[in-house]
Parts: structure tokens; C-alpha cells; sequence
């Protein structure tokens, strides 16, 4: 009997000691098969781990003008430092014109080396962010940080800077994650759209149609207002730009339209309000 007592402390004894905290900052190389508008570039995870479950938000980047930034949720199995990530939308993006954001599933194992260096390993796939292809897969290799490093350098453009900012409407929220869907309004006319969220771009120069074109905005008690603003790019063969703007939050949900032509744009306003 107290030979299995203290065969089953060492057991747990050794599962505690072979589980790791994985919390922080994660950064370094990204690799994909050819295809990809950046065969190889820079990406950056920020774990938040509460028992089995993994969120946190990603950065992706090749420089401090080419980025992406994602939010994620997944699991950790600790008996086996296992880590499966899914990102689930897109926050804010700005890639050169032909590239589409990618969101990507992560499978993740930890490692420490003999210098003490801790590092996480593994592979990826994902579809692009209109979900009408595959990403060209890869693998990952990343390394435990101190800080974030990575602060992006953003030009605004004066389609957003130069025209008046038309309040069409404001909604008070009381759920942690908006889903906002863009289709043309009446005729396909080719209007094309742009989308900032806080004035980072969330949609860049996306042609309205009757499949929407969707995004999240999470609203938390850190940033409990949030300002969306849609700029008409051009303004199709029908003036003025215009689009239905259909905004899913919680168990509410609101149908709006949109104009924006040279001298304004259309801008909504979400601010938290605690449940009851």
C-alpha cells in the first residue's frame, strides 16, 4: 500500500513538472510552400492560457508596413504540451494589393533545449480570409519573448483623412464580439469599399456584392467604444457608393445603409454597456 502511495506521488510529481506555462509572447518564422504572396515571413503569438484553454491575438508581418493581426482561440493538453491553435478573424490588415489575409490553423508542441531555450514547433494550414481558397501550407518555429517588439508604421489615406466622418448611427453592446456583413445596396454596380476599424484597416478595396464582405470587432472593458468607418473607394456606375450593412450582436440585429462618395464617409459607433 505505501509503495503505490508514493509510486503515484512520483507519477503526479512528474505530470506536474511535464506540463509547461506557455503564457506570453511567441515569435519567429513562419514558412509556406510556394504560392504565397511572402514565402517566408515574420509572426508573433501572444498566449493567454486559462486551464486547457488557449486565446490570445497574432501578428504577422514582413515588415512594419505589411502586417495582419488575427485573434485566436485553442487548447493545450498538458500531459503532453500539446497546442492546437484556430485563428478566427481578422482585427487589422494592410498587405499589398492581390494578397488576402490568411486565417490559419496552428499545431504546436513544446520544446526546451539544452541552453535553456524554449521554443514552440510545428505545422499550419489555413484558407484565405474570403474562404474561397487554401493558403499554401507550412511549418512554424517560434521562440519565447520578453515583450512585444513589433509596432506597425501606417499612412493613412486621404480618403479616410480628408472626408468628413457621417455618424449614422450608434449601438450600445453588451456582447464581446460584433459580426458585421457588407453587400451592395439594390444593383451590383461595382462599388468597391475600404473598412477601418479605430482608423486601422480591417477591408481594403473589396468590390460589394451580394455575398457579404464580413468582419469581427471585439469590444472589451480595455477599449469599450469602438468606431467603424466605411470609405467608398470608387463610386460605381450608380453614385453615390452605397451598401447594406447588416450588424449581428448577440441575439440582436440591425440593418443599416451606407453612402460615402468624395466629401464624406460612413462611420458607426459601438459602445459597451454591462449586461443587466
Amino acid at each position: 500500500m505505501q509503495r503505490s502511495l508514493i509510486l503515484s506521488a512520483i507519477l503526479s510529481a512528474s505530470v506536474f513538472t511535464h506540463a509547461q506555462d506557455i503564457n506570453g509572447i511567441w515569435k519567429g518564422r513562419l514558412v509556406m510552400e510556394p504560392g504565397g504572396c511572402f514565402p517566408v515571413y515574420n509572426i508573433e503569438l501572444q498566449l493567454q492560457v486559462a486551464g486547457s484553454k488557449v486565446t490570445g491575438v497574432s501578428h504577422h508581418f514582413s515588415d512594419t508596413s505589411n502586417f495582419v493581426k488575427e485573434s485566436f482561440e485553442g487548447n493545450y493538453k498538458r500531459d503532453s504540451n500539446y497546442i492546437s491553435i484556430s485563428e478566427i478573424g481578422v482585427t487589422t490588415f494592410h498587405v499589398p494589393a492581390g494578397c488576402i489575409p490568411c486565417i490559419k490553423k496552428y499545431s504546436l508542441t513544446y520544446h526546451r533545449g539544452s541552453s535553456a531555450e524554449e521554443q514552440l514547433r510545428g505545422t499550419w494550414s489555413g484558407k484565405t480570409m474570403d474562404g474561397k481558397s487554401a493558403c499554401p501550407p507550412g511549418t512554424i518555429v517560434l521562440t519565447r519573448f520578453d515583450t512585444s517588439t513589433f509596432k506597425p508604421k501606417l499612412k493613412l489615406p486621404p480618403s479616410l483623412t480628408k472626408r468628413k466622418a457621417e455618424l449614422v448611427k450608434e449601438i450600445k453592446v453588451d456582447t464581446g464580439t460584433i459580426k458585421i456583413d457588407f453587400y451592395d445596396n439594390g444593383q451590383i454596380d461595382g462599388d468597391t469599399i475600404s473598412v477601418y476599424v479605430n482608423n486601422m484597416p480591417a477591408v481594403s478595396n473589396q468590390r460589394l456584392t451580394t455575398k457579404p464582405i464580413s468582419l469581427k470587432v471585439k469590444i472589451d472593458l480595455k477599449r469599450t467604444e469602438q468606431e467603424v468607418i466605411m470609405v467608398g473607394e470608387n463610386l460605381g456606375s450608380i453614385p453615390p457608393n452605397t451598401a447594406l450593412m447588416i450588424i449581428n450582436t448577440g441575439e440582436k440585429r440591425y440593418q443599416l445603409y451606407l453612402t460615402s462618395d468624395e466629401q464624406k464617409n460612413a462611420m458607426m459607433r459601438f459602445i459597451y454597456e454591462k449586461p443587466k
